[in-house]
């Protein structure tokens, strides 16, 4: 099996309901960070706003934001973002009679026809994922050389020896191209390779080790100490793991605390709308997420990702995952909005061993 790009179908906009459909309304913008009335609100689908007559895409999108006239261009644009008096576009409808047509279906997927009765058609432990990881092994490989894959993790995936081994062989392999996480995923997994242990307990054989619930906290002082995690690499206090392997390939990752954060780490954002703009910025470049055991972060970067991403000049669609052992939190995301997201339940553990096994 190898991997194919789907093709965008794009609209026909010479149909007639486009070409009679009338400008989209563009209202100002009545103050620093408010939309005017009736604002128009983004989904995760490829949105055209028709302005002096032609169709425009919004190439760059995430929902639950506004879409604003910038540069002759659609931005679409956080309420934090707006600046008071620039064209905002305003109607709710979204079959192009307000100049405003969203558009789900441009890669026209197969879906078959659909039984009235039939077994197992959600996503749950019983789920067979054996065509799952077979389609990720190919999507990987096609993404290692035409994409951005970018990975969302908690800090189970630091807990385990083989997982830490694994990923840090993807990050090797040119399997990451960006990491999202907290504090506890990179404290963990530099607390393993600097105490040998996660929270206190060694990463193999899981026994606690004495004093070992000093370790994660002697690792996080030691680095603040240094003044930043690549320093405290560079020193040779970390010599393996998965944000070792990110600063010495130069993979660029984003951390963003919580209220129950220790330290932390110097790179760490603790003003989480700066943390956002700094996710936000590497899943812009993003062509496919896959978000491992960390609900806050996954439904933070599925509120964020569209479907459809803008590569020289060519719609293509972004690939979403979102793989966790609780079926409540691979559901939450979906609940949320982030319909394209495609869910495995799984021990995420397992999941980056077998990945990297089944692309290295």
């Amino acid at each position: 099996m190898s991997f194919t790009l789907p093709q965008y179908h794009a609209p026909d906009f010479r149909e007639e309901r486009f070409q009679s459909a009338p400008d989209a309304v563009l209202c100002p913008a009545p103050r620093d960070g408010v939309a005017p009335e009736n604002y128009h609100a983004t989904s995760i689908y490829p949105e055209y706003f028709k302005v002096d007559g032609r169709w425009l895409l919004a190439e760059e999108s995430r929902m639950d934001c506004v879409a604003a006239l910038r540069d002759g261009k659609i931005a679409v644009v956080e309420f934090r973002n707006l600046k008071a008096g620039e064209p905002v576009v305003v109607g709710r409808t979204e079959d192009a009679s307000e100049g405003i047509y969203v558009y789900p279906d441009g890669f026209g997927e197969e879906k078959g026809e659909a039984e009235t009765f039939a077994f197992r058609q959600g996503r749950s432990r019983e789920t067979a994922y054996s065509m799952d990881y077979d389609s990720i092994y190919e999507l990987l490989r096609y993404e290692k050389e035409h994409g951005r894959i970018l990975w969302v993790m908690g800090p189970a995936c630091a807990f385990d020896h083989d997982a830490r081994a694994a990923f840090a062989a993807l990050v090797r392999g040119g399997y990451v191209h960006g990491l999202l996480a907290g504090n506890a995923l990179a404290t963990h997994d530099l607390e393993a390779s600097y105490r040998r242990t996660a929270l206190g307990q060694d990463i193999y054989t899981q026994r606690s080790v004495p004093n070992g619930h000093y370790n994660h906290i002697d690792t996080l002082n030691a680095i603040r100490l240094r003044g930043s995690t690549a320093a405290f690499i560079e020193e040779g206090k970390v010599t393996d793991g998965i944000i070792y392997e990110c600063v010495k390939h130069h993979i660029p990752y984003v951390l963003v605390g919580s209220v129950r954060d220790d330290g932390p780490l110097p790179e760490v954002y603790g003003n989480v709308y700066e943390g956002q703009d700094a996710m936000r910025a590497l899943v812009k470049d993003a062509t496919t997420v896959i978000c491992m055991a960390s609900t806050l972060h996954t439904v933070a970067t599925g509120n964020m990702t569209p479907s459809y991403r803008v590569v020289d000049g060519v719609v293509r669609p972004v690939y979403f995952y979102s793989v966790d052992v609780s079926e409540f939190a691979v559901n939450k995301l979906r609940d949320r909005g982030s319909l394209s997201v495609r869910t495995i339940v799984t021990n995420v553990q397992d999941f980056v061993v077998n990945v990297s096994k089944g692309v290295l």
